[in-house]
């Protein structure tokens, strides 16, 4: 197992940094669109577990579960879903996709990750977002009018409980800490601390500002529209008095592969659609089009279907546009059939990945 040692996300960067590919999931709960079935969610659970051990087994680098609270996913309590995680695997660190730390309590949020992290012995990391979805500040008793404040806050919050054991601190929307302790501590020196953004300037100047590694969901229209944000990204960080090579970035999008193109795409069409057009109703988005679909899919598209060597070239491809430090691919976006996710994951590991580190690292020279 490894030793006490920080993560790369929060070390100075090398030339010599492994490139990290790995997966994040939602624990979708969503009916089969095929056979209009819906597996229990002890079941989902089990088949979660299972896809996690894989990735594992197969080399990949992380795994990352979203916090959501809808009747759409199983997983409000990522935390503890990693830990079990934890116990199953031996290499691939555990993250959450993330944390909606608007509307949790970050003394909760550190305590359960740094125990995931002694259980893991410095496998966790933390990825803090707002959340794509509000279901959880009414949950929790907070005023949506109070979006962004929150989340300043609370982050703040976070950062001086991950620095030190002793904390004083007072913002506007929980109590006040005066010299209060906070335990446990994690194992790894710093736990890691990630900010999930989609796409707005201000939340990537924030992560810049204060030094922390960003990820990037990229789930729609062209990719190459979001390089104005990595630039401003590593901008703002040197502006801020931080080594813009030091700090680490990551895509995340939805994809899916199997073993030849039309057959993933053919595989994901029906799930993305259901699940998309479903959000897309209560968003007010019209509904996706198999031609929307297939342009997604295509190397200047979003979405990360297709055989591996398919996948192969586009993360290559995004790595020209970004020069990110790890790629993470949600399979799949709904309620996919466990083998089909369980094969993924497999040609993830084991077709794709060895082929995208070693090309990423002879174009850098390593």
């Amino acid at each position: 197992m490894p030793g006490q040692t920080e993560n790369s996300a929060n070390k100075p960067a090398s030339t010599k940094r492994k490139f990290e590919i790995g997966l994040y999931s939602f624990a979708e709960l969503t009916p089969d669109p095929r056979t209009g079935q819906q597996i229990r969610p002890v079941q989902r659970l089990h088949d979660l577990l299972e896809e996690i051990e894989l990735a594992d087994q197969v080399g990949l680098d992380v795994f990352a579960l979203g916090e959501h609270h809808r009747p759409d996913f199983v997983s409000s309590a990522p935390a503890v879903i990693l830990a079990a995680a934890a116990a199953r695997t031996q290499s691939i660190r555990l993250s959450s996709a993330v944390t909606v730390l608007s509307s949790d309590d970050p003394v909760r949020v550190f305590q359960d990750f740094a125990t995931l992290d002694l259980i893991s012995e410095g496998r966790a990391e933390i990825m803090a977002g707002r959340g794509s979805f509000i279901e959880s500040f009414p949950l929790f008793g907070y005023d949506l009018q109070d979006y962004n404040t929150l989340f300043s806050d609370k982050l703040e919050l976070l950062l001086k409980i991950r620095a030190a054991e002793r904390v004083s601190w007072s913002g506007k929307h929980r109590a006040s800490l005066d010299n209060l302790g906070v335990y446990p501590r994690p194992f790894q020196d710093l736990l890691p601390v990630w900010i999930a953004v989609g796409g707005t300037p201000e939340s990537v100047i924030r992560a810049a500002t204060l030094g922390l590694p960003l990820a990037i969901a990229i789930i729609g229209g062209l990719p190459e529209q979001f390089a104005p944000l990595t630039a401003l990204y590593r901008r703002a960080a040197l502006q801020a008095g931080h080594d813009p090579a030091a700090l680490s970035l990551s895509i995340n999008s939805h994809g899916f592969i199997a073993d030849d193109s039309r057959q993933a795409v053919e595989e994901a069409f029906p799930v993305f659609a259901q699940t998309m057009n479903k959000i897309g109703r209560e968003r007010g988005w019209p509904p996706m089009t198999r031609q929307q679909f297939e342009g997604s899919c295509t190397l200047r598209g979003a979405n990360f279907v297709g055989s591996p060597d398919d996948v192969i070239e586009k993360i290559l491809f995004q790595h020209e546009l970004f020069q990110h430090q790890r790629f993470l691919l949600q399979v799949s976006v709904g309620t996919m059939p466990h083998d089909k996710v369980m094969k993924a994951i497999e040609l993830l590991g084991v077709k794709v990945a060895p082929v995208v580190r070693d090309e990423i690292a002879r174009r850098s020279g390593d």
